[in-house]
């Protein structure tokens, strides 16, 4: 079954579900939606902050850098 398919099955379950087992989907998935959530505004804080100038940026190489040296300090 493809994505279009499941969402659409999901649409129509949820438009006839009872409170009960709504509420069942809510917290399976709620703690999943939450930290999306915190996730994001973490992102455009960050964002925020680098427009203004306040933000450092690091080229592709310094972020390769910096997890290999997190890695080879973990491994001791």
């Amino acid at each position: 079954m493809n994505t279009v398919m499941l969402k659409e099955r999901l649409h129509e379950y949820i438009d006839h579900a009872d409170e009960k087992h709504l509420e069942a989907i809510y917290v399976l998935l709620g703690q999943e939606m939450d930290a999306e959530t915190q996730r994001k505004a973490l992102i455009q804080s960050e964002r925020a902050k680098y427009l203004r100038g306040e933000g450092k940026s690091y080229s592709p190489d310094e972020v390769k850098a910096m997890a290999l040296n997190k890695n080879q300090r973990h491994a001791i």
